[in-house]
Order: structure tokens, then C-alpha cells, then sequence
């Protein structure tokens, strides 16, 4: 039998890890630096039942990741031969930041011990460990000590020599990261496994996938895995344009998900837990009575700072793009390439700049979720809505997701993989589309301030958000009383404790969806842009109904006008040929084609072409309108969108164009992640179909009963 042993020691900086190591050495210890860093090396030895073992205390890291000299001194190490035995010591106060590292840990397959330490403290806060079922979900043994107390380690020395004395049959872990990054990670695997690379066969080739697939330094730079960095790259690609984020952070986020799983089975409060800070606020902020009502003056407050804060920086956006527009015009003659000027002008400057003049709009919006979200908040808000949500046949779980889907649909959808019940996750796919996501939030920008006077803004804003809010938990209902239909679970959380969130962290978060918005404004608005701009001017019309140009020359040589009541009817006349070019063009024929079927809506042919459109992204029904505008306008005056809205729509109108976007679903992109997620083709068609039909029933009631009534039906144009 092996009778000497090497033994890492890894964890996060500041947990106890320095305690546990000097409990187990004592005096014999060595301390270094590790080769060409200035990192501290450590090492101790000690005997244990006649086996020498050399103990390795790795620097404090809190990932594997390389992010910085000591995770990649910690890498380096523990890929080395000749590690016998992990041991992992965690912070038990903190044990879902703490085991984030273990994850990672888990795919080397070396066995490992997991140290639970500062058991006392956490003991105090009220935390109480499910130790066996943890053990089963790691595969590894756990032992819960007090660092500081050389004493308490005996139980940790008894589990150390079990271990060593049985390392062929520890436990292996079967972590899983979801379908597309488990089959990445699969596909990788195999290639490393062809090479054959003698110096890492004792590594799991598992471990080094996942380490390419995160572009980690270390991995990366291995010269031995080369030859195959075109087909990691091809699947980095792949996972980037499925999921429209990075696959490093999604792996990150999958190991979140992971934790937040084994933690809410395993790790529970008790009732004797110290009332703190926290504790005091939430007696207002989760009461029974209070809780909900306080939970929407919070969501109404926040469209108000988004509306109040954002408006000005949309005049001036908006006056910059048709500042540009004009500009271009000025210097540009018109007989020049006139296609490509107006291509330029109207498709591009129009419709990119239409939308990228609501990016303050997003930016605010999510720098108050961000605020809700890291504050602790929003932790709060699921356990105040777990209430309603049951009485609709759904859990508390469910509302993360429902909350994501504000921002959007796509991603909020991935996050339901967190809901173990299948009825419960697909029953909140399903209704998630109905969730306000930040793609409509460029049509509320255009429509409420155009329509509705500033004191009643964010109430309409609130009003919108909340119609889709109720309606997806009636659907949701009927869901789970037909198609789903079984039990809900009891829904179970840790409310964290409040905290003040960095200005770091908020602008960040700000920045980050900022910069998704305009690289959809870049790419994909822009591309659709030029699509419509192309639809909407092609085919010409040479021949009109009347000779325009001879009613103009009239209307000049009229000398019973005067100044003002000519250069009328000179724009009237210009206004009709340009109406009647656009009536011709291909976007004109489709709209004209659909217009009875959208008129008992309030829509006429504009609206229904750019709710065509928004089938790419909800974003382009701006876009297309005022694309659609533009070409209206003469090259003397440009006429802000929102002014022509308002003379051709009433605020009837106005209300149903949001309410049909509401309702109607998103993009092509959620329903690509639908028939994912629910691998159903029946069930991605039928909620394509069903959401459109719920839209227009929905809107037509709407429309014609305001009509009825007379209410909002007059223009102010």
C-alpha cells in the first residue's frame, strides 16, 4: 500500500483555509514564492496512521478561472501529477459564493474532501446543512469544523485516512451545464482525447473542454491542445449565436444555477437566526398586507425614473440624428446617386437612429432593475408575489424568470432550466413571451410621450407592463388547468441580506445591456433596416392617377393664393404623389393586401407593415415606421416621427398599437428558443399562433369598444 501522499489545500482568501493548514502541520512547514510569480508557496508535512503526507496550501482563489497570478499558480498546481487528495475548505456562513470554486474543483476528478469550516458562525446564523445530501450531490465527503480550534480538526484527520486509505472508489460528480454546452462540451472532449496527450491523461478531458470553451488563459496557452482551438472557436461561435451571450459567462451562469439548486434542497434557516438589519426591513417589505401594494409603487417608480431621466437625452439624440440626416442632405445633391442618398438618409439614418434614440430609455431601465436586483430587493419581490403566483398554478421560482423576461425573453427563458417541476417550467415558457420584454420598450418610448401628457406617462408605462403581467398569469392558469395540469411545489427561498450596491456594479450592468442594444442596432436592426428601406421604395411608380407636377405648376401660378396658403397646397399635392409612390411599393402592396384584416384593430397599412417587420425584432417596428415617415417628408423640412403620429393617430390608436406589441410575440429568436426548450414543434407553432390570435382579440375588443364609447378617438394633429 501507498503510504506517501501530497494533499492540496484550496478555498477562497479569508476562509479559515491558513487555520485549517496550521492545525494540521503545525511547525513543519516551508514557505516560498512560486517560480516567476510573487505569489506565496506553502507547504507543511504531518503523519497520519503511518502515512507521510505533504500538505500543499494553494493561494486563496475563488475560481480556477486564471483571472489573476493566483488562480493560475492554483491551476498549474493542481494539473500536476501526483495530487492525491483535494481539500476543499469552504466558508459555511457562505456556502453558495464559497462552493462555486468546488464546481470547478469537481471536473479534475481528483477526490476530494469537502471542508465546511466556520461551522460555528454559520451554526449561529441559523444555517443548517443537509450534510448527506450535499455529499451525494458533490460526491464527495463532507466535514464541518472550527478552524481556529486545533481540536476540532480530529474529526477532519479521521475522514483524511479513510479517504486515502480508499482513493480508487471515491465519489465522481455528474455535473451538467444544459443540452447545447454539455454537447459543446462533449464534442471538445473527444477531440482532446484523440490527441492523447501523455502529460495530462491523469486530467479528465472533460476538464480541459470546459476550461477552452471559457477561453481560460491558462488552458488556452497549453501548446499541446493547439491543433484544436478552429473547433473550439466553431463551437464558442455556435453558443454565441444561440444564446446572444459569451460562453464563458453562460458557464458561469450555469454554475450559479447549479449552485442555487443544491443549496435551496440542502441548506435551510432556522428560526433561532439573530434578527438583524435585514430582518427588521422585511417586516415592511414582505408583510402580508403591505408587501404586494409596496411591490408595485417600487415597479412605478422605476418607469417614473426611467421616463423622467431618459427624456431629455432622447430630445437631444433625436435632434443629433436629424441634424445628421439634414447635414447629408445639405452636402449630398440630390441628383446624385439619389438611391444610395436616400438609402443613407432614410433607411439607415432613419431607421437605426429611430431606434438608437430609446437607448437612454434602456439604460435607466436597467440601472434601476440592476438597483432592485443587487440591493436584495428583488429576492423579496419573489417571496411577495410566491403568494399570487400559486394561486395560478405557479411557484415562486417561476417569477426570476418572469422578471428576466423584462429585460429578455430569450435569456429569460434559458433561466427556467432553475424550475424542477416539467409542468411548472413549461407552463412559465409558455407565458413568458407576454413579459414586457426591453425590445417593446423603444414602441412605449415613441408612443406615450407622443400621446399622453407627462403626468400620466409612467402611469401608462405601469399600466402596460401590468396588463402583460396579468394576462400571463391568467394564461398561466389556464395552463396548468389544462395542457399542464398537476400539483405546484412549495416554493422555498433565502432571502439574502440587503446590501448597498457599487456604482460599479450598476454602471456595468447599465453598460452591458447598452451595448447588446446598440450591437442589435448595429447588426441585425441595421440589416432589416436596409430590407425595408428596399421594400419600401422599390417598385417605382412612373405613372400616377393625376399629373402632379401639372397641379403644382397651377397652384404657383394661382395668384388669389397667397404665400403661406400656396406653399399648403404645394405640400399637400407632394404629400398625395409620395403616398401614392409608397402605396405602390412592395411594402405598400403587402400592407394594403392586410389592411382589412388589421383595420377592426385601429391599424391602417403602415401599421400593419411595420408589425410585419417586427417579426425580426421587435425593435424595427420603429424602425420601419420611420423609415415609412421619411420618405413622406420633403428634403427641406424633416418632421420629427413622433409629430407625424400624432397628426395621423388618436391616442385610442395609439394605446392599441402598444397593447398589440405587447401581446403579440416578440421575435423569430423566442420562438427558435421555444421549440429549444420545449422540443415541440406543436407547441412552438401553437404559441406563435395562439399569441397573435390573443393580440388581435385582445386589441379588437379594446378598439372597438373605445371606439364606442369615444374614448381617445379624437386626433390632435
Amino acid at each position: 500500500m501507498k503510504q506517501h501522499f501530497t494533499i492540496a489545500l484550496a478555498g477562497n482568501p479569508n476562509c479559515g483555509k491558513t487555520s485549517i493548514f496550521n492545525a494540521l502541520t503545525g511547525a513543519r512547514q516551508h514557505v516560498g514564492n512560486y517560480p516567476g510569480v510573487t505569489v506565496e508557496s506553502k507547504s507543511g508535512h504531518f503523519t497520519l496512521n503511518g502515512m507521510e503526507i505533504t500538505l500543499i496550501d494553494l493561494p486563496g482563489i475563488y475560481s480556477l478561472s486564471s483571472n489573476s497570478p493566483e488562480e493560475e499558480v492554483a491551476f498549474r498546481e493542481l494539473t500536476k501529477k501526483g495530487i492525491d487528495l483535494i481539500l476543499n475548505v469552504v466558508d459555511s456562513t457562505i456556502p453558495q459564493r464559497s462552493l462555486y470554486l468546488t464546481t470547478q474543483l469537481a471536473e479534475l476528478h481528483i477526490p476530494m474532501i469537502l471542508v465546511f469550516n466556520m461551522s460555528d458562525d454559520a451554526e449561529r446564523r441559523g444555517l443548517k446543512f443537509d450534510i448527506p445530501k450535499l455529499e451525494k450531490y458533490f460526491g464527495a465527503p463532507i466535514v464541518r469544523t472550527v478552524g481556529c480550534r486545533s481540536s476540532c480538526v480530529e474529526p477532519l484527520l479521521k475522514t483524511i485516512a479513510a479517504t486515502l486509505e480508499k482513493l480508487d472508489t471515491h465519489g465522481v460528480p455528474l455535473l451538467s451545464y444544459g443540452g447545447d454546452i454539455d454537447d459543446a462540451v462533449v464534442k471538445i472532449s473527444g477531440a482532446i482525447d484523440a490527441l492523447s496527450v501523455q502529460q495530462y491523461r491523469h486530467i479528465p478531458a472533460r476538464f480541459f473542454a470546459v476550461k477552452l470553451l471559457e477561453h481560460d488563459a491558462c488552458a488556452w496557452n497549453l501548446p499541446e491542445f493547439r491543433s484544436i482551438h478552429p473547433q473550439v472557436e466553431e463551437e464558442i461561435r455556435h453558443l454565441r449565436d444561440r444564446h446572444a451571450i459569451e460562453a464563458d459567462t453562460f458557464l458561469a451562469d450555469s454554475r450559479y444555477a447549479m449552485l442555487a439548486g443544491a443549496c435551496h434542497d440542502a441548506i435551510s434557516m432556522t428560526r433561532e437566526r439573530r434578527r438583524e438589519i435585514s430582518d427588521k426591513i422585511d417586516t415592511v417589505m414582505t408583510n402580508r398586507y403591505i408587501g404586494l401594494p409596496l411591490f408595485f409603487l417600487i415597479m412605478y417608480a422605476t418607469f417614473y425614473f426611467t421616463f423622467t431621466c431618459a427624456d431629455p437625452l432622447m430630445g437631444y439624440i433625436e435632434e443629433l440624428f436629424a441634424r445628421c440626416s439634414e447635414s447629408v442632405k445639405a452636402l449630398w445633391p440630390e441628383t446624385a446617386m439619389p438611391y444610395l442618398r436616400s438609402l443613407l438618409t432614410d433607411g439607415v439614418i432613419g431607421g437605426v437612429g429611430g431606434v438608437l434614440v430609446f437607448l437612454p430609455n434602456i439604460l435607466f431601465l436597467f440601472f434601476a432593475i440592476a438597483l432592485l436586483e443587487d440591493s436584495g430587493y428583488m429576492a423579496r419581490a419573489a417571496f411577495v408575489m410566491d403568494g399570487v403566483m400559486r394561486r395560478f398554478g405557479l411557484q415562486g421560482r417561476s417569477f426570476v424568470p418572469l422578471v428576466l423576461g423584462f429585460g429578455c425573453t430569450v435569456p429569460a427563458i434559458m433561466a427556467t432550466r432553475c424550475i424542477e417541476s416539467e409542468r411548472d417550467r413549461k407552463t412559465t415558457i409558455m407565458v413568458l413571451p407576454l413579459m414586457s420584454c426591453g425590445a417593446r420598450l423603444p414602441i412605449y418610448a415613441l408612443i406615450i410621450p407622443a400621446f399622453f401628457a407627462a403626468k400620466y406617462q409612467a402611469f401608462v408605462m405601469w399600466l402596460i407592463y401590468l396588463i402583460g403581467v396579468a394576462i400571463a398569469l391568467v394564461a398561466a392558469r389556464i395552463l396548468k388547468s389544462t395542457l399542464f395540469k398537476g400539483d405546484g411545489e412549495i416554493y422555498l427561498m433565502e432571502l439574502p441580506p440587503y446590501r448597498m450596491p457599487t456604482i460599479r456594479s450598476l454602471l456595468l450592468h447599465m453598460w452591458d445591456r447598452g451595448r447588446m442594444y446598440v450591437q442589435k442596432a448595429g447588426t441585425i436592426i441595421l440589416a432589416t433596416s436596409i430590407v425595408l428601406y428596399i421594400c419600401n421604395t422599390w417598385p417605382e411608380k412612373t405613372d400616377f392617377s393625376r399629373d402632379y407636377d401639372k397641379l403644382a405648376q397651377s397652384v404657383r401660378e394661382n395668384v388669389k393664393l397667397d404665400g403661406e396658403a400656396r406653399e399648403n397646397a404645394l405640400s399637400a399635392l407632394e404629400n398625395e404623389k409620395r403616398a401614392e409612390m409608397m402605396e405602390y411599393t412592395i411594402s405598400g402592396r403587402i400592407g394594403h393586401a392586410l389592411e382589412p384584416v388589421f383595420r377592426p384593430i385601429g391599424f391602417d397599412w403602415k401599421l400593419t407593415t411595420a408589425s410585419i417587420g417586427a417579426l425580426a425584432a421587435k425593435e424595427v417596428f420603429v424602425s420601419q415606421l420611420g423609415i415609412l415617415y421619411a420618405e413622406g417628408e420633403t428634403d427641406e423640412e424633416s418632421v420629427p416621427l413622433r409629430e407625424q403620429l400624432v397628426k395621423n393617430y388618436s391616442p385610442l390608436q395609439a394605446f392599441c398599437i402598444m397593447l398589440f406589441c405587447l401581446l403579440s410575440i416578440p421575435c423569430l429568436a423566442t420562438l427558435a428558443i421555444l421549440r429549444r426548450e420545449l422540443n415541440s414543434w406543436k407547441l412552438t407553432v401553437a404559441e406563435g399562433c395562439g399569441m397573435f390570435v390573443l393580440a388581435y382579440c385582445v386589441t379588437f375588443l379594446v378598439y372597438q369598444l373605445g371606439s364606442l364609447l369615444g374614448i381617445g378617438t379624437a386626433l390632435f394633429g
